[in-house]
C-alpha cells in the first residue's frame, strides 16, 4: 500500500484534535479554516476530528462558527450552503475557548474540553498544536501545553509553527532549544508555505521522472537557474513588521532558498520524508557562503523603493509608508548570484530575486540550458535561442518548454517554439490550496514538506554573512522606483556573466512560435 493511503487509513481510524492558537487572526481566516473545510468535502479528514479555536478575545460558540462561515464563504473554493446537512455536520467539529497563553490554568482546562471532545469523536488522543502567533511566544506556549497536561496520555502529539523561525541564527537557535524541551524534532512541523504548492512539489516530479530531463540536470548542460519571487504591493499594514526584517529575512532565507533547494536536490534514495529532506540539506551545505564585504558586494544586490508608477496608480516611496522609519536602509529587494559548489552543480550561476512594489506578481523558476555550438550548420544561418523550461508557480501554474524549430513555409529558417501547459487555466481545475496540502501531511505525519531544524540554520548561516556585511556598510543600497524591476544593478550582474532575466509571468517574447498546452 503506498505510505500515503496508509498514513491515510490510520488517521480515519484515530482522528485528532486540531487546535488552532490565534483562532481570530488573519490566517486562521484565510487560510486554515478553508483548508479544514475543502478537506472534510474531499474526504480526507475524518469524521473523527475535532478543531478548537484559541484566541484571547471572549466569544461564543456559535458566534465562532458564524465567522467560521463567513470565512469559508469568502476564501475557500468549494462553496457552501448553510442550510446544507453537510455543513452541518462539519460545523459540529468545532469549537472555541478564550485562552490566555500565559496562564497555566487555562491550558488546564484545554484539556478538559480535549477529552470531551475525543469521547464524543471516539479520537484516540492524537493531537495537533497550530500556531498561528508571533514567533516570540513559541516556546512559552510549547511549555504550557505541557504543564497544562496535554502531553499526557496516548497517541501523538505535533507542533506546527509559521515564519519567521527567529531573526538570527542565534535566535533561531534560542527558539529551537525552547521548543525542543518540549517537543521531540519528528513531532515539529516548521511551515513554509511555498513547499505545498502545487508546482513547487511538482519540480521533483518532472525531474526525476522523465528520462530527458535529470540525464541534462547539471553544469554540463545547464547555463543559469533563475528564481524569482516579484510583488506588486508594498509594505501595506506591515511596515512596522517589514522595517526590522527585510526582504531577505521575510522571503529571501525561507522562501527562495527552498526552492533553490528543490531545484538543485540529488534524487532521493527513498521516497521518504527524511531522505527527501536530507538531499535538500546537502545543497544548503553546499551553498557558496558570503562572509565578508567584498563577495557581498560582488554577488548580492540590496534595493528600495521610491515613488513610482503601477498601472497608472502613482505609489508612495517605502520611506513614506506608514511605521517606517524616515531613513530607513531596510530593503524591499534582494537578489543574489548564488552557487552549489557540489560536483553536479560547479560554475552554475543560480540568480535569486524578490521584493516590492515589482511590475507583476509571480513566482518562476527558469532553467536556461547551454546554446549548441556556434560552428554547426543550423546556427550558421540563425541565431539559436537557448531552450528553456519554465516552473511557473504563481499566480499561474504550469509548465512552458522553449525549444529550437523551422520555421513553418521556410525552407531552413529556425525559430523558437514555446510550448506552454498552463494547469491553472485548465477549465474545471480546482488545485488545493498550499494550506490544504500541509495540513493534511502534518495531521498524517509526512513532513516531506515542512523543514527540518538543520535547513533552517544552515539558511540562517547563509543569511547572516550577508547581513553581517550589509551592517557595515549601508551605501551599496540601491533605489528603484515603485513598477521597475528593481535595482539596475542586478541587471549589471547577469550581464557580467553573458545573461539577462528572461521575461516572466506569461509575458510572450517577440519572434517566438507559441503552442498552448491547455487549448
Amino acid at each position: 500500500m503506498p505510505m500515503s493511503d496508509a498514513r491515510l487509513d490510520a488517521l480515519k481510524e484515530t482522528g485528532a484534535v486540531f487546535f488552532i492558537f490565534g483562532a481570530t487572526g488573519d490566517l486562521a481566516k484565510r487560510k486554515l479554516y478553508p483548508a479544514f473545510y475543502s478537506l472534510y468535502k474531499e474526504g480526507k479528514l475524518p469524521e473523527r476530528f475535532a478543531v478548537v479555536g484559541l484566541a484571547r478575545r471572549p466569544k461564543t460558540k456559535e458566534q465562532f462558527r458564524s465567522d467560521l462561515l463567513s470565512s469559508i464563504v469568502e476564501f475557500a473554493r468549494y462553496k457552501v450552503d448553510a442550510e446544507d446537512e453537510a455543513w452541518g455536520r462539519f460545523v459540529e467539529h468545532f469549537e472555541y475557548l478564550a485562552l490566555d497563553i500565559n496562564d497555566v490554568q487555562g491550558f488546564q482546562k484545554l484539556k478538559d474540553v480535549s477529552e470531551r471532545l475525543e469521547r464524543q469523536f471516539d479520537i484516540k488522543g492524537n493531537r495537533l498544536f497550530y500556531l498561528a502567533l508571533a514567533p516570540e511566544l513559541f516556546g512559552n506556549v510549547a511549555q504550557n501545553i505541557r504543564q497544562g497536561g496535554l502531553l499526557e496520555g496516548n497517541g501523538w502529539h505535533r507542533l506546527v509553527i509559521e515564519k519567521p523561525f527567529g531573526y538570527d541564527l542565534e535566535s533561531a537557535g534560542k527558539l529551537n532549544r525552547q521548543i525542543g524541551e518540549v517537543f521531540r524534532e519528528d513531532e515539529i512541523y516548521r511551515i513554509d508555505h511555498y513547499l505545498g504548492k502545487e508546482m513547487v512539489q511538482n519540480i521533483e516530479v518532472v525531474r526525476f521522472a522523465n528520462a530527458f530531463f535529470e540525464p541534462l540536470w547539471n553544469n554540463k548542460y545547464i547555463a543559469n537557474v533563475q528564481i524569482t519571487l516579484a510583488e506588486t504591493v508594498g509594505v501595506e499594514e506591515r511596515g512596522g513588521y517589514y522595517d526590522h526584517s527585510g526582504a531577505i529575512r521575510d522571503m529571501g532565507q525561507n522562501h527562495m532558498l527552498q526552492m533553490l533547494t528543490m531545484m538543485a536536490m540529488e534524487p532521493p534514495s527513498r521516497l521518504l520524508p527524511e531522505d527527501i529532506r536530507d538531499e535538500k540539506v546537502k545543497v544548503l551545505r553546499s551553498l557558496r557562503v558570503y562572509n565578508n564585504r567584498d563577495e557581498v558586494r560582488a554577488n548580492v544586490v540590496r534595493g528600495q523603493y521610491t515613488d513610482g508608477v503601477l498601472r497608472g496608480k502613482p505609489l508612495k516611496a517605502y520611506r513614506a509608508e506608514d511605521s517606517v522609519d524616515p531613513e530607513s536602509v531596510t530593503e524591499t529587494y534582494f537578489g543574489a548570484r548564488l552557487f552549489v559548489d557540489n560536483f553536479r552543480w560547479a560554475g552554475v550561476p543560480f540568480y535569486i530575486r524578490t521584493g516590492k512594489r515589482l511590475p507583476v506578481k509571480t513566482t518562476e523558476v527558469v532553467v536556461e540550458f547551454k546554446n549548441m555550438p556556434e560552428n554547426v550548420h543550423l546556427a550558421k544561418r540563425t541565431k539559436l535561442q537557448p531552450n528553456l523550461l519554465v516552473f511557473r508557480v504563481n499566480p499561474l501554474e504550469g509548465i512552458y518548454i522553449k525549444i529550437n524549430a523551422k520555421q513553418p513555409g521556410s525552407d531552413s529558417m529556425v525559430i523558437p517554439v514555446a510550448m506552454d501547459f498552463c494547469q491553472s487555466c485548465q477549465v474545471g481545475l480546482n488545485t488545493p490550496e498550499a494550506y490544504e496540502r500541509l495540513l493534511y501531511d502534518a495531521a498524517r505525519g509526512d513532513s516531506t514538506y515542512f523543514t527540518r531544524w538543520d535547513e533552517v540554520s544552515l539558511a540562517w548561516r547563509f543569511v547572516d554573512g550577508i547581513l553581517d556585511a550589509w551592517q557595515e556598510d549601508s551605501k551599496d543600497l540601491g533605489l528603484y522606483p515603485a513598477g521597475a524591476w528593481g535595482p539596475e544593478a542586478m541587471d549589471r550582474l547577469l550581464a557580467a556573466d553573458g545573461f539577462h532575466w528572461w521575461p516572466v509571468n506569461g509575458q510572450e517574447e517577440s519572434g517566438v512560435l507559441w503552442v498552448k498546452g491547455q487549448e
